[in-house]
């Protein structure tokens, strides 16, 4: 049954995350955190670090995660083809009718239609983030500064200062985020 379940969660999630990344992340966070209660929203912030170190989107590598977790080896394949399975038999789909008919204003209308949603998911996607990274308890007060988390704050904007001033190399940044987080664990 929990195979089902799996299969089921994650084909929802594949069949209707446009956009992709970080666009996702609402869509997993709803089904997997909130709904079927799989994992926490500390985890998934967790997957979401891993998975910009590791190959392969974020949705296939949370899909992977969270059956390895809920039913072992079988549920993570069972999740990770139930997240493909729809963008595969859809990108062939679509791959034959754009490429035949990528000129036609109705097309690009529903490309240009598209575009302003995928930016409102991955926003959303942003300030789900923003809320487990800054504060301890994303659920108490936002204005208490006990709840502040000033090692993820410094991080963060010493990280964004890196990428943009300096453009530092991702990896960089990512390596230094561990190691940052490493030292604080340490400390």
């Amino acid at each position: 049954m929990i195979y089902l379940e799996l299969f089921w969660t994650f084909i929802q999630i594949g069949a209707f995350s446009f956009g992709g990344g970080y666009a996702v992340l609402p869509m997993i966070q709803k089904y997997v955190v909130e709904q079927q209660q799989w994992i926490t929203m500390g985890e998934l912030a967790d997957i979401t670090s891993i998975s910009q170190m590791t190959p392969g989107p974020i949705a296939i590598n949370a899909a992977t995660f969270v059956g390895v977790k809920v039913a072992g080896i079988w549920g993570g394949m069972i999740a990770t083809i139930g997240c493909v399975l729809p963008s595969f038999i859809l990108l062939i789909i679509l791959a034959y009718y754009f490429f035949k008919n990528s000129n036609l204003n109705f097309i690009q209308n529903i490309l240009k239609g598209l575009r302003p949603a995928i930016v409102s998911l991955i926003a959303l996607a942003a300030i789900s983030l923003t809320l487990i990274a800054f504060w301890i308890s994303p659920q108490a007060d936002l204005l208490s500064v006990d709840n502040l988390n000033l090692s993820g704050i410094v991080s963060a904007a010493v990280s964004l200062v890196l990428l943009i001033k300096f453009k530092t190399d991702t990896i960089g940044v990512i390596a230094m985020g561990a190691i940052i987080g490493i030292i604080i664990y340490f400390i």
